[in-house]
């Protein structure tokens, strides 16, 4: 028999709901998040990802809902006594104090020993790579660098959670993607909870754990970054998520097949509608097939290239189905593969759709 005792969650909301005079900002959210999970609150700008991190973080407060800490109702509880750490996008450091002073802010103003305080600093700075600059002031240090200083800073007083509202969108990419990779690592190794904010989808899948995809106050899906890209859940998160073409389509008489103009498709297994039905078919341009891998493949359709656009690792074809009106799929190639199936603007160029990676939605999404 398995004694093993699950342990609680470390955050947990139940039945969240917020409104800004008559705006609803939030709309029943419940959700638990694990012990050392990094999760990510992703979606368009006003979707109320913000406004649930600073629930979390008791600076707004819910109109309905519970907020619990390792299994302790703290609904009620201020920002300070909720022991977390946070990392905002304008850094928000004090510019009168040098870096060391800035990580030890929040351990001076718990009277923690100067020595204890010394030693924590240090340790901080060294993890983010910035011993050598610790009496340095915020202004003479890169933005990138900054961020760092505010990541140490929200650490030092060994807080159980950690949220960052949109931590890195003040950067330039490329110290971006570098500190994707460094907060990542960071917080793998320390075990630490995380909640984050972003609209950014990329920042998202590559960093989370899991992918909580919000729209107009409402959770569209919860799931790891592979089933979030793989599996959408809305026509929402298949656009929102990634690159995705979409195809009208009609529900044909026999079940798994759709009309789209002359040609019937068939697709994934999933709904079930009535004949005549308009529905939304959707594939990733990596899944389109092309050149020998098309030859006998399922769904097979002549386009035409009707442009190439060169995108460094991978070429991105405009392929325009047949018949008036329809829609240009857009397929991306690698670049040897491309070489292999000679293409050129204005050519035919047979594809096929694999049955299983084209998704259907009902046109209500």
């Amino acid at each position: 028999m398995d004694t093993s005792v699950s342990r609680p969650p470390a955050v947990e909301l139940d039945g969240i709901a917020k409104k800004f005079g008559d705006v609803v900002a939030l709309r029943s959210i419940s959700l638990a998040v694990g012990e050392g999970e990094f999760v990510c609150f992703l979606g368009p700008s006003g979707c109320g990802k913000t406004t649930l991190l600073r629930i979390i973080a008791g600076l707004e407060r819910q109109n309905v809902g519970v907020v619990r800490m390792a299994s302790r109702d703290v609904s009620s509880f201020p920002p300070n006594e909720r022991n977390y750490g946070i990392v905002f996008q304008s850094y928000a450091l004090f510019p009168n104090l040098t870096v060391a002073r800035n990580v030890a802010y929040g351990l001076e103003t718990r009277r923690v020993p100067r020595g204890q305080i010394e030693r924590r600093v240090d340790g901080l700075l060294e993890l983010v790579h910035l011993r050598a600059h610790k009496q340095r002031y915020p202004a003479q240090l890169s933005g990138g660098e900054q961020q760092r200083v505010a990541l140490a800073r929200a650490l030092a007083p060994s807080p159980s959670l950690l949220l960052l509202d949109e931590p890195l969108s003040a950067l330039d990419a490329r110290v971006r993607q570098a500190l994707r990779l460094e907060i990542k690592a960071l917080q793998r190794r320390l075990g630490i909870t995380t909640i984050m904010v972003t609209h950014d989808q990329e920042e998202a899948l590559t960093m989370a754990d899991r992918i909580v995809v919000m729209n107009h106050g409402v959770v569209e899906q919860i799931g790891s970054p592979f089933e979030i890209y793989t599996e959408p859940s809305s026509l929402f998160v298949a656009r929102f998520v990634g690159h995705m073409n979409f195809i009208r389509a009609t529900a044909c008489e026999r079940p798994g097949w759709a009309r789209v103009g002359s040609v019937e498709l068939r697709h994934r297994p999933g709904l079930t509608l009535p004949a005549g039905s308009r529905l939304t078919l959707a594939i990733r341009p990596e899944e389109i097939l092309i050149g020998p891998a098309a030859r006998n493949g399922e769904n097979r359709i002549v386009t035409r290239v009707c442009a190439i656009q060169f995108l460094g690792a991978f070429t991105r074809l405009g392929l325009a189905l047949p018949g008036e009106a329809q829609p240009t799929l857009e397929c991306d190639v690698a670049v040897n593969a491309l070489a292999e199936v000679g293409v050129r603007e204005g050519a035919e160029l047979p594809l096929a759709l694999k049955p299983e990676a084209l998704r259907l939605f009902s046109d209500g999404g």
